[in-house]
Parts: C-alpha cells; structure tokens; sequence
C-alpha cells in the first residue's frame, strides 16, 4: 500500500510521567498526517469545510505497538481505503526513529452539511478530488 509521509517531533509537553509520549498525542500526529495527505487534493478538515460541509469522525481505532519518547523524530504514514459507502477512510502507521511501529490505526469519516445532515452521496466536487487523492494513492 503506498503511504505518505509526514515528519513529526515528540515534544517535551507530549511525554507523560513514564517518560514517554502520551497515549493521546498520537491521536493527533494521525490527524496532521491526514491533513497534510489530503490537503494536497483539496480534502482536508479546512478545505471540506470551504465547500459547506464536514467530515466528523465516526470511528477511530489504535493499535500500541512501541512507546514513543522525548524528542524523538517520528514518521507519519498515512494512506486511504477506498469504501463503497459516502465515508472517508485514512490508515496510518507511525514509525519511530529506528524504523520499528509505534503504532497503527484508522480513521473513518462521514460527511454532513454544516447544519449535520448526512450526505449518502459525495458531492462532485469532493468525489472528483477524492478519486484524484485515490488515484495518487494507487487505490
């Protein structure tokens, strides 16, 4: 499956008391390497929200493999699953500085207006860049 990469830093405030990064903080490294994936079609959390509508999350899993520490560089890899439904599915992997996971998991968004109807069909515009995203992705 081809990914993409996004670089992030463990920072000092994201290590808990164990000395290592925070169960939580990792939830949010996934959500960068989303937004920095699907920012380059036009589908991030800004961009969606640009065209009227939304892409809450519905489902959320994480997988712990390796903790990660303080100041370590880590890599984002983030790729999509094409559905047959109007949701969004992102899968990442981080990896920490010595090539070993830290941890796996996914995401899966629908889509509503800004009022929180749901949308069983993609709008063109959002279908047409997410095919270009998939495309790209070799999905």
């Amino acid at each position: 499956m081809k990914y993409h990469e996004t670089p992030v830093k463990v920072r000092f405030n994201e290590v808990d008391s164990y000395n290592v990064a925070w169960h939580g903080h990792y939830v949010a490294w996934m959500e960068v390497g989303r937004n920095d994936l699907a920012g380059m079609f036009g589908v991030n959390a800004e961009q969606i929200g640009a065209l009227g509508y939304l892409a809450p999350v519905v489902s959320l899993e994480l997988q712990f493999r390796k903790p990660a520490r303080f100041d370590e560089p880590l890599l984002v890899r983030t790729s999509v699953r094409r559905t047959h439904t109007a949701t969004l599915e992102f899968v990442c992997t981080i990896v920490g500085a010595d090539g070993v996971i830290c941890a796996e998991g996914k995401t899966v968004h629908v889509l509503t207006d800004r009022n929180g109807v749901l949308q069983y069909r993609l709008p063109p515009v959002i279908d047409e860049r997410l095919e270009d995203l998939m495309t790209f992705m070799e999905v």
